[in-house]
């Protein structure tokens, strides 16, 4: 929802018509990644500190330094029980600041947190730790994955446990210096800087097989085209379909859905292909817009249903930085298109 918005609403009146409630309201949480792990859910968010800084489009006002693990024994569960700190940023010894959206992932037994943070150069990149459980404390690697750049890496783990990270952003994130697979340092450094045109195809999302340890790339990251219903990559200035931020993957009836935030424009969607690289033809909206700047999400199956986590900034009324995770149901119809959901009742 457009910042200058925000100053009119009735936040009381608001969260009355929400068709959700914040998990956890003792702290702000924001970027859930939810898994089922030994028949519980785990959510894997961020944690929202006021930075003290005014907003920008770099992400400064964000001062992330922790990741908190919550769980939950269903859906219906009307609050998360938060499990303490999993991993700090003063744990990780490459790492100085801006501890943005994790993911995890379980294989064999041992539990791997994935999450983006700025080096001392002011570069984002991806780290692991590893856990024997789901809810932490995790230990990190001592350095980042080597080749690994940009922000939100998610990981899906196909039905022949072969495991596939997706990842990047544009502006804050950072996507939009790696054209040439080397980071662009250059002047200006402005977040509109190094865009595409809008009349050039859209930047892409990355994604990139992992070892079988878990820990690496096992292969060059590559794009992720999302395409029009004529095939044709969606372009840069279709800001209500093109990629920002915020990938995931989930796989229903034998397709693959991979959906991501359009951002500026606060639209979470979706687009379908049939094998984990794509390409994906757009196939709708997830979500309309919530309060506040972002919208970032996952889906999960639970006892045969799907669900939706995502956030809003409705507990902090309207402070775009300091949100809180939600949970509402998710329905594909018999086509397979998700149905659209709007997080507040007229």
């Amino acid at each position: 929802m457009p910042e200058d918005s925000i100053a009119h609403i009735n936040f009381d009146a608001l969260n009355e018509r929400a068709i959700s409630q914040p998990l956890v309201k003792h702290i702000y949480t924001a970027d859930p990644s939810a898994h089922v792990f030994e028949g519980k859910i785990y959510i894997y968010p961020s944690h929202d500190i006021d930075a003290g800084d005014a907003f920008d489009d770099l992400g400064s006002h964000f001062a992330m330094e922790d990741y908190h693990v919550l769980s939950m024994n269903s859906p219906a569960d009307t609050e998360a029980t938060d499990n303490g700190i999993a991993l700090h940023v003063n744990d990780v010894p490459w790492a100085e600041k801006q501890m943005w959206a994790p993911d995890a992932a379980e294989k064999n037994g041992q539990y791997y947190l994935y999450f983006p943070a700025k080096g001392y150069d002011g570069i984002f990149r991806i780290g692991v730790a590893v856990s024997k459980s789901p809810a932490g404390p995790f230990i990190p690697q001592p350095e980042a994955m080597k080749d690994s750049f940009s922000i939100d890496p998610a990981v899906f783990k196909d039905e022949d446990g072969s495991c596939y990270m997706y990842f990047g952003g544009i502006w804050g994130g950072q996507l939009q210096r790696w054209k040439n697979g080397v980071f662009n340092a250059d002047e200006p450094q402005s977040p509109f800087a190094h865009l595409p045109l809008d009349s050039e195809p859209a930047l892409c999302p990355k994604v990139a097989k992992l070892t079988g340890d878990m820990l690496e790339f096992a292969e060059t990251p590559t794009d992720i085209i999302i395409t029009d219903e004529n095939g044709q990559p969606l372009l840069q200035g279709d800001n209500d379909r093109r990629f920002f931020e915020a990938s995931w993957m989930h796989k229903y009836n034998g397709k693959y859905y991979f959906s991501y935030s359009t951002g500026d424009t606060h639209y979470l969607c979706y687009a379908i292909g049939d094998n984990p690289y794509g390409p994906f033809t757009y196939g709708g909206r997830i979500l309309e817009p919530v309060v506040g700047w972002t919208s970032h999400h996952s889906i999960c199956a639970f006892n045969g249903k799907w669900y939706l986590f995502y956030h809003d900034s409705s507990l902090s009324k309207g402070v775009t930085h300091l949100r809180s995770v939600k949970v509402t149901e998710l329905v594909h119809d018999d086509n397979g298109a998700i149905q659209t959901i709007t997080p507040y009742r007229q």
